[in-house]
């Protein structure tokens, strides 16, 4: 559902990510004006100085952090980085908002969750994240719910796109180089389309309901990462031959939840958006990409 959109200014952090550059995709899509794309000179979340005068600057009704630290491997070395952007920038923001009257819109995500539970993970599904990642990313909601109320905490998951480095690129040309390649086949959740992500964040936003809290976004439909690789090689027409693998055959720095889809109902029923399959999405992602 595309609500009517009001003329309220709206400024974005970590607009050159994967997600900023969705937000500013589905901008220019929808005709939207009145958004501010900060760089990250001008919208350094760690410096509180400057995000007073930001928010000076603009008078935000809104404010969407798109900045994450999101190495998920490197982050069990560098937990104090990690921290520093998925706490303490999550909550200076925050302080801000507050101060300047403006609503947070914050990204988080499916690793909050420990992964062993085989159903779909509610809003009010206990978090207990396994590695420094999702315990930033964690830290960073609850900073905000204790610094004020006005605010949506979005948890998305697999996030792909044209833009940036995700799973979806990483396919495409591993599979253009390779005749062979290994994928993850027991850990299961659901890709999600920043474009849609981003399309979903312009609906609340527009909606004018005060309804705060957090919200659980990815697209429909359950998969594993080697499914999620076959259908990229199937749609974008690339012969390579894909092998499933246990995650004990690929060890990574950091654990993943083996589990992750999230239910979604929350959202869908407070706001009416309707929230695309998966391989939809998948096939709508548009050249060089696919």
């Amino acid at each position: 559902m595309k609500h009517q959109f009001k003329m309220q200014t709206i400024i974005v952090f970590g607009a050159s990510g994967q997600l900023g550059s969705c937000l500013k995709h589905v901008a220019n899509d929808r005709a939207l004006d009145n958004i501010h794309f900060l760089s990250s000179a001008e919208g350094n979340i760690l410096d509180e100085v400057a995000l007073d005068i930001v928010f000076e600057k603009y008078k935000p009704a809104f404010a969407i952090n798109c900045a994450a630290y999101t190495a998920v491997d490197k982050a069990e070395d560098e937990i104090e980085q990690a921290r520093a952007i998925n706490k303490t920038g999550a909550a200076n923001l925050a302080r801000q908002c507050k101060k300047h009257s403006a609503v947070l819109v914050q990204t988080s995500t499916d690793f909050v969750f420990k992964g062993d539970v085989a159903s779909p993970r509610t809003e009010d599904d206990e978090t207990d994240p396994i590695g420094v990642y999702g315990l930033t990313k964690l830290e960073g909601e609850q900073a905000i719910a204790e610094i004020f109320d006005e605010y949506y905490t979005i948890r998305t998951s697999w996030l792909y796109s044209e833009y940036g480095n995700n799973f979806m690129k990483t396919m495409i040309k591993l599979g253009a180089e390779r005749d062979l390649l290994k994928i993850i086949a027991d850990q299961v959740g659901t890709p999600t389309y920043a474009i849609d992500l981003a399309g979903a964040i312009f609906d609340i936003i527009a909606s004018d309901k005060k309804a705060y809290g957090i919200y659980h976004y990815s697209n429909e439909g359950v998969t594993s990462w080697y499914d999620f690789a076959k259908a990229i090689f199937d749609i974008a027409k690339i012969d390579v031959k894909v092998l499933p693998i246990r995650t004990s055959e690929y060890p990574t720095k950091a654990k993943r939840p083996a589990f992750s889809v999230m239910d979604k109902a929350k959202i869908k029923n407070t706001f009416g958006i309707e929230i695309p399959y998966w391989r939809d999405s998948l096939k709508k992602a548009s050249p060089p990409a696919l």
